[in-house]
């Protein structure tokens, strides 16, 4: 029996047609109630246009016909990255860069001066029900919002401090300020990291610039050498003063306790005048020759002059 035989007797059994159609049906039926979720994607779920669950990776199952229909969302530890003032034209082993979107770079400081800010943010999804259905335009609305807070940043800065101290304050206020509005707005993401990338004056008085930034750094340099040099004069200057400082203790600490001594020493010769005052005067005085005799040393001899000589210049002897 030839093939188109075989179709003709197999047309002519209803049964056995309405069974084959039965059945692509229930195939058809069972494949769409059947789907996977990737290991980087979650599944989003609606029944009759509404929200009913969200599905993470793995063999997932829904209802057919319509019924419930699926979104996929990529997962909460997937990066999402959008870039500002410059954009990847081609990537490959090495990367093209298309530099300078005026549209989004060009701003205005605080200062008034002009100036160039190109920037990433990167940040997750968090709530994918709160993504899908809360903003109809995601993408221009996160790149509405990170403009507007980079060009408040920015606007109430000096140029020189946003191309130089204040770049990682903007990249940290800038992360708090994009996530409240995305919160307000219920977007389902959180932004985590916001860097700047090249911040350039116009390029009219970009020398200009740079000259002031060389200008900068020499000075930073010529503070540090100094602060270095401080560093090592001072500890040395506060050693001297301290050794100066216990010098003179010292000598007032030596000088007070000879004095307490002589003073003790004085109150106790009181003490014996008073009992004898003819002996301790002759005392004293025999003392204080002793020690007149005794300051001359050996190789020297005192002169002794009498005091009721009355017509003699009294000298010393150079002969003897």
């Amino acid at each position: 029996m030839t093939t188109e035989e075989k179709v003709r007797a197999f047309l002519k059994n209803p049964r056995k047609v309405l069974t084959a159609i039965g059945a692509v049906i229930a195939l058809c039926i069972v494949s769409s109630c059947f789907f996977v979720v990737d290991q980087a994607e979650q599944a989003v779920i609606t029944r009759f246009g509404k929200y009913y669950t969200t599905l993470g990776p793995g063999l997932q199952t829904r209802l057919p016909f319509g019924i419930d229909k699926k979104f996929i969302v990529p997962g909460n530890k997937v990066v999402q990255t959008e870039q500002f003032g410059f954009s990847i034209v081609s990537s490959g082993s090495q990367n093209t860069y298309q530099n300078n979107i005026t549209t989004e770079s060009t701003m205005l400081t605080g200062d008034l001066n002009i100036v160039d800010v190109e920037w990433i943010i990167q940040y997750r999804i968090v709530d994918p029900r709160s993504w899908l259905f809360s903003v109809q335009d995601r993408s221009q609305t996160i790149r509405d919002i990170s403009r507007s807070v980079i060009n408040t940043l920015v606007g109430d800065r000096a140029i020189l401090d946003v191309m130089s101290s204040e770049r990682q304050s903007i990249e940290n206020l800038a992360v708090d300020m994009m996530n409240k509005q995305f919160e307000g707005l219920n977007m389902g993401i959180n932004v985590f990291a916001v860097k700047l990338q090249n911040i350039v004056p116009p390029k009219g008085v970009q020398d200009a610039f740079e000259d002031v930034n060389k200008a900068i750094q020499d000075m930073n340099r010529f503070i540090n050498e100094g602060k270095e040099s401080y560093n090592a004069e001072i500890p040395k200057a506060k050693g001297e003063a301290d050794r100066q400082i216990q010098i003179a203790d010292g000598y007032a600490s030596e000088r007070v306790n000879r004095a307490k001594g002589d003073v003790a020493r004085f109150n106790a010769v009181y003490e014996e005048y008073r009992k004898a005052p003819s002996i301790t005067r002759e005392r004293l005085y025999l003392e204080t020759m002793e020690e007149i005799f005794a300051s001359q040393g050996k190789d020297k001899k005192p002169t002794l002059v009498d005091g009721e000589l009355k017509n003699v210049v009294p000298f010393k002897n150079l002969s003897n």
